[in-house]
């Protein structure tokens, strides 16, 4: 090859390299931008049609409260968008309700970061009243929790996305260290529920089947007769004494 073309060659080669570079950059900047145009703590024209509610716009708690109480305690605030529990709470105390709705049937969708070695979770099918003491006494509860760094051995039903006492989950390829933000789902119906996480399917039952009922009696609820009795209540987040964090809190009626 004389010294003309091969010039002529390795200005081609290079501006291809320039070419395919600037249209990678292209493809790499739409979808960053596409990224930014997803809108936290909000619903899309298609969420609102097919019957989506927002429990939560990012900015004010309206709704939420103490359990069995009417403000929104002091343990919780709003921080960067999302409802943060402060580590205030314990065993008891420390938990909020969104207040205006109960829920029977419903898929509920929530994205959620603990911090190290931090315990929460998120309830559903909670019932109120002076009986009550804590959500988990009627409630049936995602486990939220540090899976990687919790400071004590986990059994399989206290896992992370376990419906906690009841079902241990599958977390093969899904958990996240603490500080990560997660998304969550749960889908409940008479006929079948799922819990997941990071778009893996965690756990699977039919409430009110012979497994579910055989675990339901198993001991661990004995202490609490009502628990899991109702199939309507309150959607609950728990402050178990660490900080966590929630946001993108969307339901919808099944």
């Amino acid at each position: 090859m004389n010294m003309k073309w091969k010039y002529l060659w390795t200005a081609l080669l290079v501006s291809g390299l320039l070419l395919a570079c600037a249209s990678e950059k292209d493809v790499e900047t739409e979808a960053i931008e596409e990224e930014v145009m997803v809108l936290e703590n909000a619903l899309t024209e298609d969420e609102k049609e097919a019957g989506w509610m927002l429990l939560f716009d990012g900015e004010d708690p309206f709704g939420w409260r103490a359990f069995n109480g009417t403000d929104f305690p002091e343990g919780w605030t709003v921080e960067d968008g999302a409802l943060k529990a402060l580590g205030l709470g314990g065993d008891i105390g420390g938990d909020i309700v969104f207040g205006p709705v109960d829920f029977d049937e419903f898929e509920l969708e929530f994205t959620w970061k603990i911090a190290l070695g931090g315990n929460s979770g998120v309830f559903y099918h909670v019932v109120e009243g002076p009986q009550y003491k804590a959500p988990y006494e009627t409630g049936p509860e995602y486990q939220v929790i540090d899976q990687l760094g919790f400071p004590e051995k986990l059994e399989d039903w206290q896992s992370l996305a376990a419906d906690y006492g009841m079902y241990a989950p599958d977390l093969e390829g899904v958990v996240r260290e603490a500080g990560e933000w997660n998304t969550s789902k749960i889908i409940y119906t008479k006929n079948g529920a799922s819990y997941w996480l990071n778009g893996k399917q965690t756990v699977s039952f039919v409430p009110g089947s012979e497994d579910w009922t055989a675990r339901r009696n198993s001991g661990k609820w004995d202490a609490f007769p009502d628990y899991a009795k109702q199939t309507k209540g309150l959607i609950a987040l728990q402050d178990h004494g660490s900080e966590a964090w929630f946001k993108n809190i969307k339901i919808r009626q099944l």
